[in-house]
């Protein structure tokens, strides 16, 4: 019997061990975890629930979320940031990665990094968006082409993925890729504030040239705030979407004054407008 027990014990042991992983699989198959950093600190929502404040892990199984599309809301505990909004999706058995530096409006950056399954096991693949677009994207220092891009037959590795836009700082943001899935990037770009004021002077000592309008770019809420002073402590008195035109008023650093069709004028932030 001995000599039966200590050649059946490995085959044993094996079994165990497969039917731990495959029970921890099938808990697993319908959760992501979620890490959320930022600087200064701040409170993470989730669909408006406060789930915990950065830096914050929800990684162990009993805290990851059920895969689907959440609203994620991070709101600085240090007075004078205006709260970071963005929707998510958390996919089954895959990290999701935010990251955000809150500088200043117009001047914040950061990046929300996802995995999506792809049908090929081996198949890899990066897509890059940025706010705002047609930034420049390098893999590894090589030019690559500019944003959205979507790029295929990568290897798998840790890569740099580095973004750069004249009038913007450049984000740099490291990754790795893995065999069957598309990692997912959206990166937001942060004004720089050196050429924002030689951008202002300019505009300043061509007042007398106005720009009869301004049309609204892509946000990450999918719309852009408009308040009654040109400033983030101004009040909320209404919202407009991409793609819309407006008459340009006024302008001051950072902010656009625009009329609504109500006739009531508000100001906008200029990071997410363009002058036509």
């Amino acid at each position: 019997m001995r000599k039966v027990f200590y050649i059946l014990a490995p085959f044993v042991i094996v079994v165990l061990i497969f039917a731990a992983v495959l029970l921890f699989l099938s808990q697993n198959k319908g959760k992501g975890a979620l890490q959320v950093t930022s600087t200064p600190v701040a409170k993470v929502y989730i669909n408006g629930k406060l789930l915990g404040q950065t830096p914050l892990c929800a990684c162990e199984l009993k805290d990851m979320l059920t895969v689907g599309d959440y609203s994620l809301r991070l709101v600085p505990i240090q007075a004078g940031f205006e709260p970071f909004e963005q929707k998510i999706t958390i996919s089954p058995k895959v990290l999701t990665v935010i990251d955000r530096s809150f500088v200043g409006l117009g001047l914040s950056n950061g990046s929300v990094i996802n995995l999506s399954p792809l049908s090929g096991a081996k198949e890899m693949q990066i897509s890059v968006v940025s706010f705002p677009d047609s930034a420049q994207v390098y893999l590894d220092d090589n030019l690559q082409g500019q944003s959205p891009l979507l790029l295929q037959n990568i290897t798998e590795s840790d890569h740099e993925l580095k973004l750069s836009k004249i009038g913007y700082k450049d984000q740099i943001v490291r990754i790795k890729t893995t065999p069957g899935y598309k990692l997912e990037a959206l990166v937001f770009l942060g004004i720089n504030p050196d050429v924002a004021a030689t951008t202002a002077s300019a505009a300043s000592a061509s007042a007398s040239l106005p720009v009869a309008k301004v049309v609204i770019l892509q946000t990450p809420t999918g719309f852009l705030r408009v308040r009654d002073q040109a400033s983030l402590g101004g009040n909320e008195i209404g919202q407009v979407k991409p793609g819309e035109t407006y008459q340009l008023l006024d302008e001051r650093t950072d902010w656009f004054q625009i009329k609504l069709s109500s006739g009531q004028s508000g100001w906008i932030s200029s990071q997410y407008a363009q002058k036509q």
